[in-house]
């Protein structure tokens, strides 16, 4: 059973959940393979069928904010399967969504997380989350803005739409090395990306994904700097 929702962060992510799916709440929701947890939509939501109006919003402005995506879960499970990797670092989680890979890098030791999303509901979603596990962030809402050299970027999911391409481009501008992980690209090309490894990971609450959407390829890269 979920404690009373007493954060004012909850309070707020709720009613704008509820602008877009009337009966739409978070529920706290456990992760697998990490000690870690998100406020996550309520499953039960999910299973009626979405009027005309709440299947318009949704296309909208869909709230990624409140599922643990399958990139974003495999990257936080291999985070903290390799702490050594962020240990002691300066970490940027770019299209942070709920904040999961941020959360996990601090939670394995990174000196500082950054969770950067455009979405203002994103990082209260972080904030949300971060409260929710007792770890300390920071937020930025601007990639280009940040003028200090990172130790390493993460970004999940961002491959899937060719409008980001010009973006991961310009990632070595700003970490000496770049992690990506994505689902949703098969047998992906790039000359920054090295494909390294293949991971394995889910959505949640599950949205019945295909078995390939749940093949997480992990990207490697190291600034030219």
């Amino acid at each position: 059973m979920d404690v009373l929702v007493t954060n004012p962060l909850v309070t707020q992510l709720n009613t704008a959940l509820h602008s877009i799916v009337t009966d739409a709440r978070l529920t706290i929701s456990p992760l697998p393979n990490l000690n870690l947890q998100l406020w996550l939509i309520d499953p039960s939501t999910m299973q009626r069928q979405f009027s005309p109006q709440e299947t318009q919003r949704l296309l909208h402005k869909p709230p990624y904010w409140c599922f643990c995506w399958a990139s974003g879960l495999a990257l936080a499970q291999w985070i903290l399967a390799n702490p050594e990797s962020v240990a002691g670092k300066r970490i940027i989680d770019v299209g942070a969504g709920s904040g999961i890979v941020a959360l996990a890098a601090k939670y394995a030791g990174a000196r500082v997380a950054v969770a950067c999303d455009l979405d203002p509901l994103a990082l209260q979603a972080c904030r949300a989350n971060a409260a929710l596990n007792q770890l300390e962030l920071s937020y930025s809402q601007d990639l280009f803005s940040e003028t200090e050299p990172y130790d390493i970027l993460f970004a999940a999911d961002v491959l899937y739409d060719a409008d980001n391409l010009p973006l991961v481009q310009r990632f070595p501008e700003f970490a000496k090395h770049i992690i990506v992980a994505d689902s949703r690209q098969r047998d992906f090309q790039h000359p920054l990306l090295r494909k390294t490894a293949t991971l394995y990971g889910e959505t949640l609450p599950d949205l019945a994904e295909p078995e390939e959407f749940r093949q997480v390829s992990l990207y490697h890269a190291k600034a030219s700097r």
